[in-house]
């Protein structure tokens, strides 16, 4: 699905002039945006509220390209395959740059060779929850009873490498639990198992929990940040409740492909800086349950390395098979 987003970007850089190239000022054509997943999910919704806020500082012409499929594999997979020269960047996450490279036997690009960071854009939490009747009435409870019915207690997530799935693994592992993962094809499936008692518990998006929450229909008895969240501030964290350290982002950003030049990834990486500065963007992200980010690309291609390398490490001691 393609999307005129925005116009003309021709004044991406802040207070000063855009880098030239052979062709003249970068960009004089329009922009594709990639998103690796469907239109109105999370990453989409998202990646268009900062990139809107662009085109009103900016004025410039950008064209959105969404490409679902094989966890978000095809959509960057399709950045990789771009010619390195800005007029194509996409959108990656946890799962693309992170977790896929652990979770698949192949992926048809290689972070490290195949791509280039451009910018943090922002970080996403989850809720652990639980049925609005279960006895389990915080972290420590399920901890309790975990270790004293080893096997009984199960959990789900809307897939495998999920944050939902990953962040309950690392869960298992710092919390020293013994419990059952089930994958469902979709959140929805897996909140219904929640409410119908065929689930212990949950660890999903705060923006999918809160609505839950504040209807009564579950608890939400820990979120998966090291501090507090504005959308759910009489949560305690996970780490506040026992589970020292223990932290799940989801969190997003933008690539180009290797070879960009340089000066080009400085001049998108300025933009979306002051992008993410509008109170616009801001109050739509706390919405959504998200906090904006910043930092260099210098700093977001360490962010890659440390998660990857965390994820590895969880998906290479909880035994998880490798998807093809």
């Amino acid at each position: 699905m393609r999307n005129l987003f925005f116009r003309g970007l021709s004044a991406l850089a802040l207070g000063a002039a855009l880098s030239a190239t052979a062709a003249g000022a970068y960009p004089d054509k329009p922009v594709t945006f990639v998103v690796p997943s469907a239109a109105g999910g999370s990453p989409d919704v998202l990646s268009r509220l900062i990139t809107t806020q662009i085109a009103r500082d900016t004025g410039a012409t950008m064209v959105i390209e969404n490409r679902p499929g094989a966890a978000g594999n095809i959509g960057i997979a399709l950045v990789k395959r771009a010619a390195a020269d800005g007029y194509t960047v996409g959108y990656g996450n946890i799962n693309t740059l992170a977790v896929n490279r652990s979770l698949f036997k192949r992926l048809p690009y290689d972070v490290d060779q195949d791509l280039t960071p451009v910018a943090h854009l922002f970080d996403l939490y989850n809720a652990l929850i639980v049925p609005a009747d279960s006895p389990i009435k915080s972290v420590q409870d399920l901890i309790d009873r975990a270790r004293k019915e080893p096997g009984r207690l199960s959990y789900g997530a809307s897939g495998v490498g999920t944050t939902g799935h990953m962040g309950g693994e690392l869960f298992k592992s710092m919390a020293k639990v013994d419990v059952m993962f089930i994958p469902y094809n979709g959140g929805p499936a897996a909140i219904q198992d929640l409410l119908g008692g065929r689930l212990d518990y949950l660890f999903v998006n705060t923006s999918e929990a809160a609505p839950l929450v504040k209807s009564g229909k579950v608890r939400a008895i820990g979120v998966s940040s090291l501090k507090r969240l504005p959308l759910m501030p009489e949560v305690p964290t996970l780490d506040e409740a026992g589970v020292k350290g223990y932290e799940t982002v989801s969190w997003g950003g933008v690539v180009a492909p290797k070879g960009t030049p340089d000066d080009v990834v400085a001049t998108l990486n300025a933009a979306i800086q002051k992008a993410l500065q509008a109170p616009e963007v801001r109050t739509g992200l706390a919405t959504l349950g998200a906090e904006p980010a910043s930092g260099s690309p210098a700093e977001f291609k360490q962010l890659i390395d440390r998660e990857t390398a965390k994820w590895r490490q969880i998906i290479e001691s909880a035994g998880i098979e490798k998807l093809d």
